[in-house]
C-alpha cells in the first residue's frame, strides 16, 4: 500500500476533493487503477487525519468521496465483477436511484462520519497520553520517581516545607514526625529529585540541614 500510495497520492487526493458525481465517475474511468481496496483505505485514513486536524468539513466531503469508493468496491463483490467495470453502474445508479437506495448510502455515510470522528477522537487522546507519558519520564528523577506524585502524597506539612523552600522549617517538621514516616517521605524525595541533599550540603549556610536530611532520608 506505501508504493500505491506513493505513486498516486496527488491522484488520490484530487479524487477524494471532487464534489460532483459526473467528474467523480470521469476522473475514474480515465485513472481506473485507482479503483480498489488501497484506494478505498487511503481515503479512510486520510479522513481520520483531517479530524484530528479539526477540518471538520474537508473530513465530511472526503468520507463522501470514501464511501463512494466503497460502494464501487461492494457492487463488484455482489456482481463478481471487476470494480473497474462497476463505476458507471454505480454512479448511474446513485444519481437516479430509488429513495431506499439513497436513504441506505446517506445513512452509511453518517454512520462512517461518527466512526471517523470517535476513531480521531481515540487517536488524540492516545497523542496526549504518549505526551504526557514522555513528559513524566523527563522529570523522573535519580529513583525514577515524578517528583510531581512524590509532592502530592506528601503530608500537608512536608508540602509548606517545600513550597516555602524553609530548610529550617523542613529540619523542624522531620524532627516531630514518626521516623518511619519521615524516613519514608524523605527517601521518596530524594529518589524523586525533589529534594537533593549534596547540592545542599554545597551550600554552607544549610550544611547542617542537608546532613540531617540525608539521615532520615538513608534506609
Amino acid at each position: 500500500m506505501k508504493l500505491f500510495i506513493k505513486e498516486n497520492e496527488k491522484d488520490l487526493k484530487h479524487y477524494g476533493m471532487l464534489r460532483k458525481y459526473e467528474d467523480s465517475r470521469q476522473f475514474l474511468k480515465e485513472h481506473n487503477h485507482l479503483v480498489c481496496e488501497n484506494t478505498a483505505n487511503y481515503l479512510v485514513i486520510w479522513c481520520i487525519n483531517l479530524e484530528m486536524e479539526e477540518k471538520h468539513e474537508l473530513m465530511s466531503h472526503v468520507a463522501h468521496q470514501t464511501i463512494c469508493m466503497q460502494y464501487i468496491l461492494e457492487l463488484a463483490k455482489q456482481l463478481d465483477y471487476d470494480p473497474r467495470a462497476c463505476v458507471d453502474a454505480f454512479y448511474s445508479k446513485i444519481q437516479v436511484a430509488e429513495v431506499d437506495y439513497k436513504k441506505s448510502f446517506e445513512d452509511e455515510l453518517f454512520q462512517f462520519r461518527e466512526r471517523i470522528r470517535k476513531r480521531a477522537a481515540e487517536r488524540v487522546e492516545e497523542a496526549i497520553k504518549e505526551y504526557e507519558e514522555e513528559e513524566k519520564q523527563k522529570r523522573l528523577g535519580p529513583g525514577g520517581l515524578d517528583p510531581q506524585d512524590v509532592y502530592n502524597e506528601l503530608p500537608e506539612e512536608l508540602r509548606k516545607c517545600f513550597d516555602s523552600r524553609d530548610v529550617k522549617l523542613l529540619q523542624e517538621t522531620i524532627s516531630k514526625m514518626d521516623e518511619e514516616d519521615a524516613k519514608y517521605h524523605m527517601k521518596r524525595c530524594v529518589d524523586s529529585g525533589l529534594w537533593v541533599p549534596e547540592a545542599s550540603k554545597k551550600d554552607a549556610d544549610q550544611g547542617d540541614d542537608a546532613e540531617i536530611a540525608e539521615e532520615v532520608s538513608a534506609d
